[in-house]
């Protein structure tokens, strides 16, 4: 049986070498970083405590598709943007088990800038074994946030928005999720690496590229990547 294709797209700026994982996370090759932002474990169980029947499959399934990345890659760090746990109401015991697991399995040093909903969870992540920001924070040249950064002159990775892009071909209609690259605002906005969670549809701008995620490949759409514009 043929093994599926992984395909990873590059994206170089200045001297960092970024590679784009349908996984929904970027490698940061010189400085051996995995990125990812916008997990939102807990947020089936806080459907839960508002009394709708979500399944608690999707931590499982995302902390194991962390867990594949961290095998794979050998990161030095994992970085999270932003948003690591959805709410106080999913914060329960099975949640929380999950994620410690998964640090003792992978052994990863695991840091994380505060995003909208971590910051009301300060006092509890600090305890979690993962060293928390409340600012953004420079590594290595490049500025990690949860929100973009308007006023950064540095390359800017940063999470929040959840973009998706939309495709048209012919009949069909495709919504998928991307990261998408502002050449511009020197910045990289990740899709969110959560299961269950919504999205945003971005238009592209003039020089702006959209690195959809379709199942196993990373593929660039925007004026003047490989001959395709967006339909």
């Amino acid at each position: 049986m043929a093994l599926p294709l992984i395909a990873t797209e590059s994206l170089t700026v200045g001297q960092i070498q970024l590679r784009l994982l349908p996984e929904r996370a970027v490698f940061v090759e010189p400085l051996k970083l995995l990125l990812v932002s916008d997990v939102h474990l807990g947020k089936a169980e806080t459907f839960q405590h508002h009394g709708l029947p979500v399944s608690s499959q999707v931590n499982q399934g995302t902390l194991r598709r962390l867990e594949e990345l961290c095998a794979q890659y050998q990161p030095e760090a994992l970085w999270i943007l932003g948003d690591l746990f959805h709410g106080r109401e999913g914060m329960a015991d099975e949640v929380i088990d999950a994620w410690l697991r998964f640090l003792h399995q992978t052994q990863v040093s695991a840091h994380l800038i505060l995003g909208n909903h971590d910051r009301p969870l300060q006092d509890t992540l600090t305890q979690l074994s993962v060293e928390c920001f409340v600012e953004a924070v420079e590594v290595g040249g490049v500025l990690f946030s949860h929100e973009p950064d308007v006023d950064s002159t540095r390359l800017n990775i940063c999470g929040h928005i959840h973009p998706c892009f939309r495709l048209k071909m012919g009949g069909d209609r495709l919504r998928l999720p991307c990261f998408h690259w502002q050449p511009r605002q020197n910045r990289l906005t990740l899709p969110s690496f959560g299961e269950f969670t919504g999205g945003y549809d971005i238009a592209l701008a003039a020089g702006e590229t959209a690195y959809v995620i379709a199942e196993s490949a990373v593929i660039a759409f925007g004026q003047g990547v490989n001959g395709k514009r967006r339909q």
